[in-house]
């Protein structure tokens, strides 16, 4: 695929410094970031405040942002805005639970898909705090669920990217979605 090539160039040349690099190169990952958001948001509430589009622009926002970024080939670079884009997702999660607090007023939930919303907004939280608490106990492990269900990435172009095998890849997976929702369960407890 010559737009691989091209985006691997482009991102070290961003790398090294050169700003126009950054131009050329948001046309040839910008359906695929949409790709990478619109998957994201697939597992959101129906009713979110975000959309595709807002998502996109604000992980955007936050990778230009980084500094000193070492970008390595494409694959990093979607990895790095797979996790912006599950930031994003949650911080948003996590003010919009702050917000549904309020000043400890009572709340009385007359839309049942309205409920649905807000405990799919904890579970994002909470999915959260259980990938980091395993962060620390397994990077590697967190690593590859992040590449998987954020990243969208295949267990072979994980293994690529991350220089192992698949089996390995496969029996990790295994291994952090027992821990993270026995995580889960015990935070929701």
């Amino acid at each position: 695929m010559r737009s691989t090539g091209q985006v691997t160039l482009l991102l070290k040349a961003w790398s090294a410094g050169r700003k126009e690099a950054l131009d050329d190169l948001m046309p040839l990952v910008y359906s695929e970031l949409r790709k990478l958001a619109a998957s994201h948001m697939r597992r959101e509430r129906p009713n979110h405040s975000l959309q595709v589009t807002g998502l996109v622009n604000e992980a955007y926002l936050k990778l230009v942002d980084q500094r000193n970024a070492n970008w390595q080939d494409r694959r990093h670079f979607f990895g790095i805005a797979a996790q912006c884009m599950r930031r994003i997702l949650v911080d948003h999660a996590r003010h919009r639970r702050a917000q549904k607090r309020g000043s400890g007023d009572t709340h009385v939930v007359l839309d049942e898909q309205l409920h649905g919303a807000v405990e799919r907004s904890c579970e994002v939280v909470a999915l959260d705090d259980a990938l980091q608490a395993l962060a620390e106990l397994d990077a590697r492990q967190a690593k590859i669920v992040e590449l998987r269900y954020f990243g969208g990435m295949t267990h072979a172009e994980i293994a690529d990217a991350l220089d192992m095998s698949v089996s390995t890849v496969k029996r990790d997976l295994d291994a952090s979605q027992i821990w993270l929702t026995h995580a889960m369960s015990r935070q929701s407890s």
